[in-house]
C-alpha cells in the first residue's frame, strides 16, 4: 500500500509541475513549445514555473481557435 501512495503522490506532482505545458497545448498556443522548454529547464525555480504558468494563461491562441 506505500508503494501505490508514493506512486499516487509522484503522478500528481508531475502534473503540477507540468501544468503550464499542458495548458499551452490544451489551449493550442503557438509559442506552447518554448513554454514547454522554459517549464522543463526552469520550472524547478518556482520564479521559472510561474512566469511559464503565466505565459501559458495570457498568450494569444493559435487563429484558427479563435473564430
Amino acid at each position: 500500500m506505500d508503494h501505490t501512495i508514493f506512486v499516487i503522490e509522484l503522478i500528481v506532482v508531475v502534473i503540477l509541475y507540468m501544468l503550464p505545458t499542458l495548458i499551452a497545448y490544451a489551449r493550442d498556443i503557438p509559442q506552447r513549445k518554448t513554454v514547454t522548454v522554459v517549464n522543463i529547464v526552469f520550472g524547478w525555480t518556482l520564479v521559472g514555473w510561474v512566469i511559464a504558468f503565466i505565459w501559458a494563461l495570457m498568450a494569444q491562441t493559435s487563429p484558427e481557435e479563435q473564430t
